[in-house]
């Protein structure tokens, strides 16, 4: 069975930071961390960790594909990413600086792969995301007998968690996941 991978960079990260600050004791626990925007900033995730996590074994990954802001010019998180097996789709941020287009990008992404590359009753589908906002792409796959494993922090979004074929939390993995 082949997977095709998508992941959310900005949301797997700032959210990992939230959980990864509740487990450094920073905040009591991880929503406390998220409504009063704590994070651990030096918790960074390794892409091929990731890759590998949620992905599998390279041979069996038919696309792997990260979805987020531009970076700095001096940054190198893309090249990163894209040396550890991901096609990097970036976007620019809007003028309030908030990142936009990602989680649409994804889910018109998944539904056209699923018709171009995607071969029902042999691959599968794994979004490392957490929001509820993909729940609709996620029921439209499942419905066309698409595999769809969420993996994600386990303060993913509970109807996104529960539309998932499996969902995977990736709290105990912190730090096999860490740079």
């Amino acid at each position: 069975m082949a997977n095709l991978l998508y992941v959310d960079n900005s949301n797997v990260w700032i959210e990992g930071m939230h959980v990864a600050a509740a487990k450094k004791g920073l905040a009591p626990d991880v929503w406390t961390a998220i409504q009063k925007g704590i994070c651990d900033y030096g918790w960074k995730f390794d892409f091929g960790k990731l890759f590998e996590f949620a992905g599998g074994n390279r041979a069996d990954v038919k696309k792997a594909a990260l979805f987020g802001s531009r970076p700095p010019k001096n940054d190198s998180l893309w090249t990163a990413a894209e040396r550890n097996g991901f096609k990097v789709i970036v976007y620019d941020r809007n003028v309030a600086d908030h990142e936009k287009k990602i989680d649409t990008d994804i889910v018109a992404t998944m539904i056209e792969d699923s018709y171009e590359i995607f071969t029902i009753g042999q691959d599968e589908v794994t979004l490392v995301a957490g929001d509820s906002d993909y729940v609709p792409a996620v029921e439209k796959l499942k419905k066309r007998s698409i595999p769809v494993h969420v993996v994600f922090w386990g303060h993913a979004a509970r109807e996104l968690k529960d539309m998932a074929t499996k969902f995977i939390n990736l709290d105990p993995y912190l730090e096999h996941l860490a740079l």
